[in-house]
């Protein structure tokens, strides 16, 4: 209750989906949220009264409306809502004796449901119906099947030596030593099994009596090996009644987690002996055969008009209130929802600004022990960070905001560094010269001047004002809550954890090993966002690789100016600009050992590249675009770069890196490729799709946390293997470190997944744009070819 009716409505299901999907799946799943919260719960005020309330309401309301159905899979289905209210009664009780009982009562629901659905199936198989008011005379020409039957709906109505009677003489057992809500829930716990009992004999007899006036179904399809499975199930609840005492200590495991209440604990058996707890069952059977009899006599009274009248339904009543909640919605969205961002957001900081200011003044006293820095640069890296803050908010120009934002970003890790964390000022420094290129590379699409009209000076100051006091507030919280720490903080322990993990590094050791599941959700949540950004701009379909030499676009330059006018041609170089081909750049090529200077067919010098080239595509490149000092400096560098990224990865366990920061400067490797020759020097330098470095790295994480869970005891358990390698002697290898390695290719592949979409595909977008059919290259002269 109230959320009940979806469960007789998923009977468009064939049998054996319902028998699983009824006995042992689905609904089972807030049964088992229940018996988890409970043992935590159970003393808080609240609990019991809306466990008591809602399991006896759910009850009640699924075995009376299992008494009024004529469809047998119908009246098995509020069957199960009945149960499903039994149940939760008797896991989110809270004491060890009666969730030992509720969790018996599990097992012998499955074992009686599944039977019973089962042999509704047979039944409608065999007849064509379901109607227990056509049915009529199975009992003598399925004889093995009404006994079959009989026994599961036995169990389900608590008969003695079944499964469903030892779980539930358990559980009276135990509410008979309670409180007042125990002896409560006992009064329901009675009604709800005469209930129970009542509905079982109505499927029985529905199925399998002989009615008068209704003439005998014959049974066309008639197979006895169908019987089987229903039949092993339903002698099961019968075993298991006789034996649950061989399962008791295997269920009291789980129970023993909640608190008990008796002295002497019970136990789960087939019979517990005279006493009141059998008389109570004895009673609820009675009550049952009482509402049979008295069902049977007002069966056929006729009924009155003014009783015809529609009583509430609970599938009505929620489709009333869904659509009461969405007109309530639709109206509350028109008053409060204006379309303005900002005024959204100022909503947020208001609300935020008076929630934080009012915990701040009732709250308890302060304890607050301020010092202004540590070292006096502290506080000059501080006004940095606050006069680079305003300049931001004061620019007009995006790239000199974006500049801006990124000094604030290198005060922050300064801060880091100065204040004894290396390895977040590390990771502080390659995340913002990360996003400083990628927010570069998207400003080419954008405007270089902040658009839109100039705020007045009331909003301004309005603004102004917003974020002095939010700030302010902040600040003031961050202070007050470091302060009233009371008990120790766990950063005292990460030390020895480290230790224990094999590490010396304790960032790292609490990402990979610690902590490994909050990275393992991180790198997955980094994934995703970076494949729903990037994708926005693959308007018809994302590639799988970076686009190389030896596509036929190559021969268009890269980066090219646009001409002056259609008939200009290609464009030339600026003035000033270096190329291979300028006589100053040429010189001081030469002079280095770069280029061969030769005569050309005029008797002027002109160059020749070595057969060696410094970057792969850099004659991709549009002249008046080429940089030899960059090129040269990129190809000196970019492999050390990449061993550098190892050695952070390798080293991280132990001194400032991991796999995070060793992505990031690996992927910092593949741009300086990228900003030196372009989109196809990106292609040649990385020739693998960045989807398959991503999916690579997830599956390395993924299979490193599964390996645990099949040599150790739980999924990302860490592991070592200490090795003798000769001339080398021990090594230590740390599954974690398998693991920061998947953390390492999940990272390069984002970075490759931004340039390839922030770079290559807007260059090739603003190629597509500004030259249309865009010019092949020029050659570079050379000793064979006049300059």
């Amino acid at each position: 209750m109230p959320f009940h009716f979806w469960l007789p409505g998923a009977m468009a299901a064939p049998t054996p989906v319902s028998a699983y999907l009824h006995a042992a799946a689905m609904v089972k799943a807030g049964v088992f949220l229940v018996a988890r919260l409970a043992p935590g719960f159970a003393e808080t005020a609240p609990w019991k009264p809306t466990i008591l309330v809602l399991g006896t309401l759910t009850m009640l309301l699924g075995a009376s409306r299992a008494l009024r159905q004529h469809d047998l899979k119908l009246l098995l289905a509020y069957g199960t809502v009945s149960q499903l209210g039994l149940l939760t009664l008797l896991v989110g009780q809270g004491s060890r004796d009666v969730l030992l009982a509720g969790l018996g009562l599990l097992l012998a629901h499955a074992l009686y449901k599944s039977a019973l659905f089962l042999t509704v199936g047979i039944i409608d198989h065999d007849t064509g119906t379901r109607d227990l008011r056509v049915l009529s005379g199975l009992g003598r020409t399925r004889r093995r099947l009404a006994v079959i039957a009989g026994l599961a709906a036995a169990s389900m109505a608590g008969v003695p030596l079944f499964a469903g009677f030892a779980a539930k003489e358990t559980a009276l057992d135990a509410l008979l030593h309670g409180d007042a809500l125990d002896v409560a829930t006992l009064v329901a716990i009675v009604l709800g099994v005469a209930l129970t009992a009542a509905y079982a004999w109505r499927f029985w007899w529905g199925a399998f009596a002989t009615k008068d006036g209704v003439p005998d179904r014959r049974c066309d399809h008639a197979d006895p090996h169908i019987e089987l499975a229903p039949g092993l199930l339903a002698a099961g609840g019968l075993v298991l009644g006789i034996g649950f005492s061989a399962l008791d200590a295997l269920l009291a495991r789980h129970a023993d987690l909640a608190p008990s209440t008796l002295e002497k604990p019970l136990h789960l058996a087939g019979w517990h002996g005279f006493g009141v707890p059998l008389g109570l069952s004895v009673l609820a059977l009675a009550l049952g055969a009482l509402v049979v009899v008295v069902g049977r006599r007002l069966a056929g009274r006729p009924i009155p008009a003014e009783e015809t009248r529609r009583t509430i339904d609970a599938r009505d009543s929620y489709v009333v209130l869904v659509r009461a909640t969405e007109r309530l919605s639709v109206a509350a969205a028109r008053a409060t929802q204006s379309g303005s961002l900002p005024v959204y957001l100022m909503t947020i900081l208001f609300v935020f600004a008076a929630a934080t200011a009012t915990t701040l003044i009732t709250g308890a006293p302060w304890n607050v022990e301020l010092r202004v820095w540590d070292e006096p640069a502290q506080g000059a890296i501080g006004l940095l960070i606050v006069a680079a803050t305003v300049l931001t908010l004061r620019s007009r120009r995006r790239l000199k905001a974006v500049v801006l934002s990124g000094v604030v970003g290198y005060g922050v890790a300064t801060l880091f560094a100065l204040q004894g964390a290396p390895d977040l000022a590390l990771t502080q420094f390659l995340v913002e010269t990360v996003t400083l290129v990628v927010v570069v590379l998207v400003l080419r699409r954008l405007p270089s001047h902040f658009t839109g009209t100039v705020s007045s000076k009331r909003r301004r100051r309005v603004h102004l004002l917003t974020g002095v006091v939010v700030g302010t507030l902040m600040a003031v919280l961050t202070v007050v809550a470091a302060g009233a720490r009371e008990a120790a903080p766990v950063s005292e322990l990460f030390a020895a954890a480290s230790k224990l993990a094999g590490g010396e590094n304790i960032v790292n050791v609490t990402l990979v090993d610690l902590r490994a599941w909050d990275t393992m959700g991180e790198i997955a949540v980094l994934v995703v966002a970076a494949t729903g950004v990037t994708s926005l701009l693959f308007l018809r379909r994302r590639t799988r690789a970076m686009p190389r030499l030896s596509d036929p676009s190559a021969d268009s330059p890269v980066w090219a100016m646009a001409p002056a006018d259609p008939g200009a041609g290609p464009p030339r170089a600026r003035p000033g600009a270096g190329s291979r081909t300028d006589p100053s750049v040429a010189a001081v090529a030469a002079s280095a050992g770069l280029l061969n200077v030769v005569q050309n067919q005029a008797g002027g010098a002109g160059t020749a590249r070595r057969a060696e080239q410094w970057l792969v595509a850099e004659n991709t490149l549009a002249p008046e675009r080429r940089s030899i000092l960059l090129e040269v400096v990129v190809r000196l560098i970019f492999h050390t770069v990449l061993v550098l990224s190892v050695y952070l990865l390798w080293a991280g366990h132990d001194v400032p890196g991991g796999g995070f920061a060793g992505g990031l400067v690996a992927g910092l490797a593949f741009t300086i490729r990228y900003l030196a020759g372009g989109r196809y020097e990106l292609g040649e330098a990385a020739p693998v799709g960045a989807g398959l470095v991503i999916g690579l790295g997830l599956v390395i994480a993924v299979g490193t946390g599964l390996a645990g869970a099949v040599v150790g005891d739980a999924v990302l358990q860490g592991g070592s293997w200490k090795p003798e390698i000769p001339l080398l002697g021990p090594l230590k290898l740390y599954s974690s470190t398998l693991f920061d390695v998947g953390v390492y290719l999940v990272v390069v592949g984002v970075v490759l997944d931004v340039l390839r979409s922030f770079g290559s595909e807007i260059d090739r977008q603003v190629d597509e744009e500004t030259h249309g059919r865009r010019p092949t290259v020029q050659a570079a002269p050379t000793q064979d070819t006049p300059s």
